[in-house]
């Protein structure tokens, strides 16, 4: 069987953990991105009880950069827990930012060029860079430069109204204009996905979150926070579930992209949200020298892209199967499945191009991966219930899929990650 690394070198995931994921604008808002990231990194150290000499590197993912701090991995790595000496960049792949920094990190070790990284997340959409226009900026420029108050007043009064219109990133795909939602929308009507359906997920998603806040499967992930301005309270808990929505709720909720013909709602679409996520990787003799004990290794990954005027989602059912195939294993080996939520038409269109021949043959399969068992489906919720911070949800998912089979002693597990820009990821992971 292919194995990713070799025996006694593979890549282990020793421990993973997250911030709490909070509704953006509410319980985290005073936190920037970084704070975040700082908060989950410092967690899995004090977890592991590992000495920041240990790390060899750190890798973050992260969406909307600050201007302030472009490299936010580098200055998670400047806390005093780490020497000063750690290699710390930062990457971003849309919505698979903390896989692609979690599988740079794997690489790293599996080429012999660290032994111990730290990999993850963070992104806070309350605190987005928000832009001056070009003319206003071109102004500022201007004036920085003037030889004089009187030049530097002169080119301040050009300024006009429309000036001082602020510019937010764009949420739509600069090669077709459209937003994510907009895309989901059109999966939806390609692939026959009903709007009942959509909200029945939705339901699913929210009620199995709640159940695993409940029992403490959720939370064990978690690393409470003071709460800001008074720093007196501690968010323990993600904010977004709601354990007591209901179908006939979520389907009076109105269209909010195509507000005619379309199916995807607040209700079954993910939030917008706060919060950050890392794992702690290691090589397998090295963990084993140090007296952890992994929660299972990386065993293949691939990513994948679509045509972002086609399905922009779509693209896990491509990844999904060179995964599989670079595992050596088959959806039928799977114990558990983690798919991102991003939108429910998205997971459900997902779910159809696995079992779909029409999909398969564009893959350049002989035949389908086949059906996803629900019962082993994101089976404590996701990311339309639990919330989705950019950054920071891949490295949430490895988490979650790889306890989880520590729980139920399952082998191996699959996840998928779709992204803007017509991108998706899947990895194959082996329970230790």
């Amino acid at each position: 069987m292919i194995q990713y690394g070799t025996p006694g070198q593979r890549v282990a995931v020793v421990a993973g953990v997250r911030t709490p994921f909070a509704r953006s604008g509410t319980l985290l808002a005073d936190y920037s991105a970084l704070d975040l990231g700082r908060h989950a990194v410092a967690a899995i150290m004090q977890r592991t009880e590992l000495e920041g000499k240990a790390v060899d590197l750190l890798v973050f993912g992260t969406v909307l950069p600050s201007v302030l701090a472009p490299n936010i991995a580098r200055e998670i790595s400047l806390m005093p827990h780490f020497p000063r000496d750690v290699q710390a960049y930062t990457v971003g792949r849309a919505c698979a930012s903390a896989n692609q920094a979690i599988t740079d990190a794997a690489d790293q070790i599996a080429l012999g060029h660290a032994t111990v990284a730290i990999a993850g997340g963070a992104e806070s959409l309350t605190q987005v860079p928000i832009l001056h226009s070009r003319r206003m900026a071109d102004t500022l420029i201007a004036a920085s430069k003037a030889k004089s108050l009187a030049q530097r007043l002169g080119i301040l009064g050009r300024i006009r109204p429309r000036d001082l219109v602020p510019i937010t990133p764009a949420i739509s795909e600069p090669s077709t204009g459209e937003t994510m939602g907009q895309s989901a929308d059109t999966m939806a009507k390609l692939n026959g996905i009903s709007r009942g359906a959509q909200d029945a997920f939705a339901l699913r998603s929210h009620q199995r979150a709640a159940a695993g806040t409940r029992d403490g499967r959720l939370t064990a992930e978690i690393a409470p926070i003071t709460i800001p301005p008074s720093h007196k309270e501690m968010l323990a808990t993600d904010n977004l579930i709601r354990s007591d929505t209901t179908l006939e709720q979520l389907g009076a909720l109105k269209p909010v992209f195509d507000r005619q013909y379309g199916s995807v709602t607040a209700g079954n679409a993910s939030p917008l949200t706060d919060g950050a996520a890392a794992v702690l990787l290691m090589r397998e003799d090295v963990a084993a020298a140090l007296g952890y004990a992994p929660l299972g290794f990386i065993r293949s990954y691939a990513y994948s892209a679509i045509d972002p005027a086609e399905q922009l989602l779509q693209a896990p059912v491509f990844a999904a199967p060179r995964a599989l195939e670079r595992a050596g294993l088959t959806l039928a080996d799977m114990d558990r499945v983690e798919m991102h939520e991003a939108f429910a038409a998205q997971v459900l269109s997902n779910l159809h191009g696995l079992a779909s021949p029409t999909w398969a043959a564009r893959a350049g399969l002989s035949s389908p991966v086949g059906e996803v068992d629900p019962d082993k489906l994101n089976v404590l919720g996701g990311s339309l219930s639990i919330g989705h911070p950019f950054g920071a949800t891949g490295a949430r998912i490895v988490t979650t899929l790889l306890n989880e089979l520590g729980r139920i002693g399952g082998q191996f597990g699959l996840l998928t990650v779709c992204a803007a820009g017509g991108m998706g990821h899947a990895m194959v992971v082996e329970r230790a």
